[in-house]
């Protein structure tokens, strides 16, 4: 009998949509990227719910005056699904 494991991995996740905070606090993308504080390939990962660098992360944290806790969620998957070839 042949066995192996599927592992679900763990997870960050956005709490807030970063981008919608940073305009109301006044940084359009427009002004994220004239002033060099995000490049593109990052407003485009946060448009699509995607992880950025940890450097980006202490950015963020900077512009929007909070802890990463404030905008990411750590969701744990401890499902694991074993798969049985007999």
């Amino acid at each position: 009998m042949l066995s192996s494991s599927i592992y679900f991995l763990d997870m960050l996740q956005y709490k807030i949509n970063v981008l919608e905070e940073l305009k109301q606090r006044g940084y359009t993308t427009y002004t994220l990227r004239k002033e060099k504080l995000l490049g593109e390939s990052t407003i485009q990962k946060l448009r699509n719910n995607l992880p950025v660098s940890w450097e980006n992360l202490e950015v963020l944290c900077g512009l929007l005056d909070c802890n990463i806790g404030d905008m990411m969620d750590f969701v744990k998957s401890a499902q694991q699904a074993d798969v049985c070839n007999q």
